[in-house]
């Protein structure tokens, strides 16, 4: 399962594992704290707040080139973009200094900190043992534009088993068509990585005059007539991104729209040489 579907709000797994920590640390350091008489609860925000700031301008200072000096899309975290253990490391300085400067406050902040860390590695572990069972290629029948039969193992097969980007699309939706050129530019400039564009549910007039209206060059838009990619996938949300190695294996999963640093991020998974 690679997302969570709330009516129309959809959150990555991922997302929703660390918010549960969150709380479950929240909640310990309050139940901690209340036995002292201690107030621990604008101390705990204090410290997600710092690691979730320093987390996003970590990530956008690693990916510059690919952000530039425009402070929209630093700020705009749609992307996704965050250095969880810069951020990790940023609640252990400020949560010590904390610790440090209010003796009342150690006893909470620890339990706080080793309730959800615990939570975030007992259920982060057991989601990657459930996805590494289920790490291939999705086997559903897709049809390429000339209604031709073909699936994802195949289609990497065939294409000298490189590592593949398969995103999950519709015309409908603003964030796909957005990030559509950001994959025409990542397929022109990495040949040795198989982009396929796998639409979900609609037919094939709707897709060709789409892609003309868009002057979009793709080489492999695959239909998946009844979703079946992202039902087997776990996302139904869209656009959902998946990238495959060499060899097939499930590396790396995005879920909304991918902005140039993400996707650049994700395709380090692949050990490829530099742009």
């Amino acid at each position: 399962m690679l997302s969570l579907t709330l009516g129309p709000l959809a959150i990555s797994v991922g997302q929703a594992l660390i918010v549960l920590a969150f709380l479950v640390a929240l909640v310990a350091g309050k139940l901690s704290a209340r036995r002292r008489d201690v107030a621990i609860g604008d101390a705990i925000i204090n410290l997600a707040l710092v690691g979730f700031v320093v987390a996003r301008l970590v990530f956008v200072g690693r990916y510059f080139a690919s952000y530039g000096w425009s402070p929209l899309a630093w700020i705009d975290i749609r992307d996704g973009g965050f250095e969880i253990i810069a951020g990790l490391l940023a609640i252990g300085v400020y949560g010590g200094y904390l610790a440090w400067r209010r003796a009342a406050l150690r006893r909470p902040l620890f339990m706080a900190a080793f309730a959800g860390l615990l939570t975030w590695g007992l259920t982060g572990g057991a989601l990657s043992l459930i996805e590494n069972q289920a790490s291939r290629p999705p086997e559903a029948t897709l049809y390429t534009l000339d209604n031709e039969a073909i699936d994802l193992a195949h289609l990497q097969q065939t294409s000298g088993n490189r590592p593949m980007v398969v995103n999950l699309w519709a015309t409908w939706c603003p964030p796909c068509r957005k990030e559509m050129p950001l994959l025409e530019d990542m397929q022109e400039k990495h040949a040795d990585v198989l982009f396929v564009l796998v639409n979900q549910g609609e037919t094939r007039p709707t897709i060709q005059n789409f892609l003309e209206h868009m002057q979009l060059d793709l080489d492999q838009v695959l239909l998946d007539r009844q979703g079946e990619i992202g039902q087997q996938a776990g996302s139904t949300a869209l656009p959902t991104t998946l990238f495959y190695d060499a060899s097939g294996r499930l590396v790396a999963s995005h879920l909304g729209e991918l902005s140039a640093a993400t996707l650049r991020r994700a395709l380090e998974r692949f050990d490829l040489p530099p742009e």
